[in-house]
C-alpha cells in the first residue's frame, strides 16, 4: 500500500476484515482484484465486491476457481453484468451475488434487479449486498419461489 494511501478512509464494512493491496494513481484510488490479478479502479461497488470475495475465499473456504466475475447476460434484448458469480464443480451457477455500494438502500426493487439475474442463472443462492447488510435467499426450483436464510451457503460440492 502507497504511504499517503494511510489518511484515507473507506467505509467499514459488515463483513470480516481483510487488508487489499490499494493503489494510488492518476488522482483515482486502485484496488487489486486477486481474481483477475490486475488493479481495478476502486468504486463503491468494487470495494463491497472485493470483501466479498476475500470472505467467500478465506473464511467459507469457496475455491476460487469457481468465480466468475461481471458475466455478461441478455435479459429483455439488454446486456447486463453480475457482479460475482459461484460455480458448482458441475458448472452450474451455485451463488449469485449482486453488490451494491454502501450508500444504496436494500429495497424491493434491488432485490428484483437480483432475481431478474437469477432467473437466467438459476442459482440455489442469491445474496444481495450492500457491505452493511445482506439478504441471503435460496431458491426452491420445484417451488419456484425464495426462502430468506439466516446463514450464508456452503461451498458447492
Amino acid at each position: 500500500m502507497d504511504s499517503n494511501l494511510d489518511q484515507i478512509q473507506l467505509p467499514q464494512l459488515n463483513l470480516p476484515h481483510y487488508t487489499p493491496k490499494l493503489f494510488q494513481r492518476e488522482g483515482k484510488l486502485w484496488i487489486f482484484d486477486v481474481l483477475r490479478k490486475k488493479q481495478l479502479v476502486l468504486t463503491p461497488e468494487e470495494w463491497v465486491r472485493q470483501h466479498w470475495i476475500s470472505f467467500l475465499s478465506t473464511q467459507l473456504k469457496f475455491p476460487k476457481g469457481l468465480f466468475a466475475l461481471e458475466k455478461g447476460l441478455v435479459y429483455n434484448k439488454l446486456v447486463k453484468r453480475t457482479d460475482l458469480v459461484v460455480w458448482d464443480k458441475s458448472g452450474k451457477p451455485y451463488l449469485l451475488i449482486e453488490c451494491k455500494a454502501p450508500k444504496v438502500k436494500l429495497t424491493q426493487k434491488t432485490i428484483e434487479q437480483a432475481c431478474m439475474y437469477h432467473k437466467k442463472l438459476n442459482c440455489p443462492f442469491l445474496i444481495i449486498s450492500n457491505g452493511l447488510q445482506h439478504i441471503c435467499l435460496s431458491f426452491d426450483a420445484k417451488a419456484g419461489k425464495f426462502t430468506q436464510e439466516k446463514s450464508f451457503p456452503e461451498p458447492p460440492l
